[in-house]
């Protein structure tokens, strides 16, 4: 029974929380609060249902130091917020447009990683020791060992579930890219244990909704300037697609988009489960041929043998390997007698299981070579080297072999301008896009390369020896193997590292800006090479 008024949305929010099951009584909670209308909106609602909820509330506040001193703003505004309701107040920052180019990464994924990374912080039992230092009482209520808290809370809406499942749609997805933001994230410790989970409450709430509260009990918040940049694609979802479908085709859109991810997280577990049963029964695995001793039988992966050198060699060759050393295969009837559905998804659990990046494409081919179908004959090649032989009475998936240290074959294809190739090799799509002369808004011009300056159709290669390239705003050309260095990539990922070629000069190299001496000009048409792979699932919020 509540001693005071409760607000309508503050009803409905602990209706939400208890059939959902995300907060319990006595957990502490550290709300995610930036002082935008969202977090500042969960805070509140929050602090308004904690007697009825039993939890203890803390805010966490992360700086990513994008915007200056409208960043440090921010910070002291949330902060003040945790002082005027008596919360204790943990934050932490980092420069993110720094990370995003040690890293290679774009601005929102670097965001995230060093966000989450902080949110894992707090929520693993070393966080104290670590430099997070709680009051008297939060040390009293946790114990002396436990983490600062149970449970980090989001404040992620309906509307940014419609806008991640339309723009996941628009890229290209799967089932499980359609699950959206998923309402809790378990994180573990080092150990593997699970030590807390991130939740997001406000999935079933629309933002207005949540601007609307704000003013009903006259708490104020923070604009971030950046939400008004059309150069981050899910502002342009926010501001111009979602509202069209709105206006044009369907006012409950985002409602729909909404109930369409929940159905997708649905599915998509059942399916997990059934996949990991097959793990075990349908689908079967074996050292390959090439890794038993022709003398003994005995497996070599493991351990090196008395061959000395040659086996430590190739332990060594095996553990750098980037997928599972270990063939799969199942029985062909029993493969070919289940629906497609099932077809796919034992393909994709195979892939998944063993480390092949395995596309869409990918997988129906392997559908209709499995039937007989095709001119490949008996064997079928997949990325990373991997084959798949068909027989008779069996579909086995061949890792490669490791035992001469060969690695998988040079590849190329051509490109046309526009145009798409799949490259089995790296189990990824890379597509040229011509933009038109003014309409390159939203692309960072180290993207685009001089649409006139390339004669085509391109190649899509993997880099040789020798190969020298020179990204934009860089002196001179580096050798590429310079340049994985400076990138830290693994030696297991850099054989099949893709570049894109025009004539002898090479254009595109994954992970760095376009050849300078190609880079697009103002007023003129431009080429944008983009690369996806299988399906892109990482939640972006």
């Amino acid at each position: 029974m509540y001693h005071v008024a409760v607000h309508v949305l503050a009803k409905r929010l602990l209706e939400h929380i208890r059939r959902q099951e995300l907060l319990a009584a006595g957990e502490r909670a550290g709300v995610a609060v930036s002082g935008g209308i969202d977090s500042v909106a969960l805070l509140r609602l929050l602090l308004e249902l904690q007697p009825e909820l039993g939890i203890v509330v803390s805010v966490v506040h992360f700086n990513h130091k994008l915007r200056g001193a409208e960043s440090d703003a921010d910070e002291q505004f949330v902060a003040g917020l945790a002082r005027e309701h008596d919360l204790e107040f943990f934050s932490d920052g980092d420069d993110v447009a720094q990370h995003a180019a040690d890293e290679k990464i774009g601005v929102e994924a670097a965001a995230r990683e060093l966000r989450y990374g902080f949110f894992s912080h707090l929520l693993t039992p070393e966080s104290e020791a670590q430099g997070l230092k709680p009051s008297a009482i939060s040390t009293l209520l946790r114990g002396p060992e436990g983490p600062l808290f149970h449970k980090i809370v989001t404040g992620h809406t309906l509307d940014d579930q419609a806008e991640t499942v339309l723009l996941r749609l628009i890229r290209g997805t799967g089932m499980k890219g359609l699950g959206g933001i998923h309402p809790r994230i378990p994180i573990e410790n080092e150990d593997g244990e699970m030590c807390g989970e991130i939740v997001r409450p406000l999935l079933a709430t629309r933002r207005m909704d949540l601007e609307r509260y704000l003013h009903d009990i006259g708490q104020c918040w923070r604009e971030d300037s950046s939400n008004a940049e059309d150069a981050f694609t899910r502002n342009r979802v926010r501001k111009l697609v979602l509202p069209l479908l709105e206006k044009e085709f369907n006012p409950a859109i985002a409602g729909n988009l909404a109930e369409l991810s929940e159905i997708a997280r649905g599915e998509e577990d059942y399916w997990e489960n059934e996949a990991a049963g097959w793990m075990g029964t349908g689908v079967h695995w074996s050292e390959p041929e090439w890794a038993r001793s022709s003398s003994s039988g005995l497996v070599q992966i493991a351990a090196s043998g008395p061959g000395g050198k040659k086996d430590s060699d190739l332990s060594s060759r095996i553990e750098r390997a980037s997928w599972l050393v270990m063939d799969a295969w199942v029985d062909r009837m029993w493969f070919l007698g289940e629906p497609i559905a099932v077809q796919r998804r034992i393909v994709k659990a195979i892939g998944d299981h063993a480390g092949i990046p395995l596309g869409f494409k990918h997988v129906e081919e392997i559908l209709k070579f499995a039937t007989g179908g095709g001119d490949s004959g008996k064997a079928l090649s997949l990325p990373l080297g991997w084959k798949m032989v068909r027989e008779p009475a069996q579909l086995i998936f061949q890792t490669p072999d490791l035992s001469g240290g060969e690695a998988p074959h040079d590849y190329e294809y051509s490109l046309q301008i526009p145009g798409c190739v799949s490259v089995s090799e790296t189990g990824s799509m890379i597509e040229a896009r011509r933009i038109p002369a003014g309409t390159d808004a939203g692309y960072n011009p180290d993207h685009l390369l001089d649409a006139d300056a390339l004669t085509g159709p391109l190649r899509v290669r993997n880099w040789r020896a020798g190969d020298r390239f020179r990204p934009s705003h860089r002196k001179s050309p580096r050798k590429i193997k310079e340049l994985f260095q400076e990138l830290h990539v693994p030696e297991a990922e850099r054989r099949l590292w893709p570049v894109v070629l025009n004539g002898p000069e090479i254009v595109w190299m994954r992970g760095f800006a376009v050849a300078a001496q190609f880079r697009a000009k103002p007023g003129r048409d431009a080429i944008a090479i983009a690369e996806t792979t299988a399906i892109g699932d990482v939640d972006p919020l």
